[in-house]
């Protein structure tokens, strides 16, 4: 019996380590488990408490959503936490046509556009508009129908394609009870398109989808809202919506966002919206090379900014929000954005305690980056990229035992 009990003990023993390092139960002993991947690489940068300390530091690896990190730098470095994003609008008396020009804000949600409602209608009555002929869009900022580098093309939210005008993310919260479709949500008036897209979703109840792969219905939603929204505040508006030119000249209204870059950042880094990173992504490189943004622009944009910054050599950088798997860093290079970060830490969420960092999870890749505090206190920046089959809160983990 002992024989046989020790056997056993053994061999669950033996389980429990496999299980460990392929995503079933917690490392007994992170630090020495960790040393068994292949595909992994960490850094922690020194300060007064905590050793500088790394392995593979130099490799590259898939990043997954701490590319979002770099995301968030470089428009904090270009913008400044501070900045509300603006969207302008025109008003043509010679066809009564309301001309909307996109800014790229990556946060025009429901309330936002009411709160334009109520602006232009205001101005509109002080100049004696009672009614719109038309809604034209100017989204000259973005090229059409992009394609989002490493994206899936489901209806879920996480795969919305952005646009240079996007209302609510360009998703869609709709209930279907039978062959009635409403909106999900009292701030959200249901539009011709969300009514649309709810007919042909299979099942009942309450689901949020993205407004597909074509940007001209992203665009067409938002216009949508905005008229309901007029109507609301009691103007006429008529169904025709077109796209061209905006007028030349002063805006009759240019909304800022009540938001600022550091709230939309906070809430991005917190929750991982790739929707709001690549918006980012695509309105810097519309504003920076001054001509419609794609995601080849993105692409060489992050990678010269990163190589003239920062002085990189070898690396891959196709979009803002860490879907692709042809994204490569190594865990010293994120270690040197995190490091430029400091002054901005606040806006990272607290994953453990004593832990504030951004999170990256792909299918076998777990990544995690930001600022660690050590046990004699002190706050050391660090990246750790792991792309094997692991736990997920393995990277937590490791960096809690760093740390000590």
């Amino acid at each position: 019996m002992p024989t046989l009990f020790l056997a056993l003990i053994l061999q669950l023993a033996k389980a429990a380590c496999l299980l460990s390092i392929t995503g079933g139960v917690v490392f007994a002993d992170v630090k020495a488990d960790y040393e068994r991947l292949e595909q992994a690489g960490y850094m922690v940068s020194s300060d007064s408490s905590l050793s500088q300390q790394q392995s593979r530091a130099d490799e590259l690896f898939v990043p997954a959503s701490t590319v979002k990190l770099i995301t968030a730098y470089l428009c904090l470095e270009h913008w400044g936490e501070h900045h509300r994003f603006s969207t302008e609008f025109y008003f043509d008396n010679t066809n009564d046509r309301l001309w909307v020009k996109a800014g790229g804000d990556p946060f025009l949600v429901s309330e936002e556009i009411s709160l334009i409602a109520s602006a232009l209608a205001k101005m509109m009555a002080k100049s004696g508009v009672s009614s719109v002929g038309s809604i034209g869009l100017d989204v000259s900022m973005f090229a059409p129908d992009l394609v989002v580098p490493g994206a899936t093309t489901t209806d879920n939210p996480y795969d919305a394609v952005p646009s240079a005008l996007a209302a609510n993310f360009n998703t869609l919260h709709i209930k279907k009870t039978g062959s009635t479709v409403v909106s999900a949500e009292p701030q959200t008036p249901l539009t011709p398109l969300a009514k649309k897209v709810g007919h042909r979703l299979r099942g009942i109840g309450a689901r949020r989808v993205n407004t597909g792969r074509e940007s001209a219905d992203a665009e067409r939603y938002f216009a949508e809202l905005l008229k309901a929204m007029l109507v609301e505040e009691g103007l006429e508006v008529a169904d025709e919506v077109i796209w061209g030119s905006a007028p030349e000249g002063t805006a009759f209204y240019a909304h800022r966002n009540t938001r600022t870059l550091g709230e939309v950042l906070e809430g991005m880094l917190k929750y991982s919206t790739n929707f709001i990173a690549n918006q980012l992504m695509l309105t810097l490189v519309a504003q920076k090379a001054d001509q419609a943004a794609n995601f080849t622009l993105v692409g060489e944009l992050m990678q010269q900014s990163l190589r003239e910054e920062f002085g990189w050599t070898e690396f891959s950088l196709l979009e803002g929000a860490g879907l692709s798997r042809d994204n490569r860093l190594t865990a010293r290079q994120l270690t040197d954005v995190v490091r430029r970060f400091v002054r901005w830490q606040h806006l990272l969420p607290e994953v453990a305690p004593g832990v504030h960092a951004k999170t990256g999870t792909l299918t076998d890749v777990k990544t995690l980056a930001g600022f660690a505090t050590g046990s004699a206190g002190g706050i050391a920046p660090f990246a750790i990229l792991i792309n094997e089959s692991v736990p997920r809160d393995l990277p937590v983990q490791l960096i809690q035992s760093l740390s000590k």
